[in-house]
């Protein structure tokens, strides 16, 4: 089972993730963008304020396959469950919002982003979504990069609504604005769930 965790930086995502670690210590975890060359080039063209969107979508997607290759669908071969920090819905949400905002004669770019995934990607079984709204995740995440601010994350947010109307039955929403640790109670109630069925 893949299941990925989504939501806007500072929403507690990897506070989840980690606190996962200790309840399924036989669990495959990892997340996107990965440590890999590839991740590494991603890191690069976030740091950069003048990146081009389409290319920066681009990277995005190339770490999206190395990670599907190397680790999400090796681990998902061997029956592991799949934890992952991030996977394709923050491309739909983050990118699309990104192609949206810039000059790049990208037409309906939501639907672009999810466009070129569908070809090869490999969708979540279940998706646990940290909602939080703009203003707090801008401040909780210090908007250290182009991508903390609360403007642009209200299109983010707006892009991750219409991806949970899209497919309703995958995405588990939580509160993230609750104190942490009964946000991390809560999602370890949902991945016991879901291991469950």
């Amino acid at each position: 089972m893949l299941i990925t965790l989504e939501g806007l930086d500072g929403s507690g995502k990897t506070t989840v993730w980690e606190a996962l670690h200790d309840v399924y210590p036989g669990a495959t975890f990892t997340r996107e963008p990965t440590d890999s060359w590839y991740g590494e080039a991603v890191g690069r063209s976030m740091a950069d304020p003048e990146a081009d969107p389409l290319a920066e979508l681009f990277l995005y997607t190339a770490d999206h396959a190395n990670h599907l290759s190397e680790t999400v669908r090796p681990a998902l071969a061997d029956g592991d469950l799949v934890v992952s920090d991030r996977y394709s819905d923050s491309r739909f949400a983050y990118q699309g919002a990104t192609l949206a905002r810039a000059d790049a004669d990208v037409q309906r770019p939501l639907e672009y982003v999810r466009g070129i995934h569908a070809a090869f990607s490999r969708p979540p079984d279940a998706t646990i979504y940290l909602d939080l709204d703009p203003e707090t995740a801008a401040e909780r995440a210090g908007r250290t990069d182009k991508f903390e601010r609360g403007g642009y994350l209200a299109a983010v947010r707006d892009n991750y609504e219409r991806l949970i109307d899209a497919d309703p039955g995958r995405f588990h929403r939580v509160d993230a604005a609750r104190a942490p640790e009964d946000v991390v109670a809560r999602v370890e109630d949902i991945v016991a769930e879901l291991v469950d069925r």
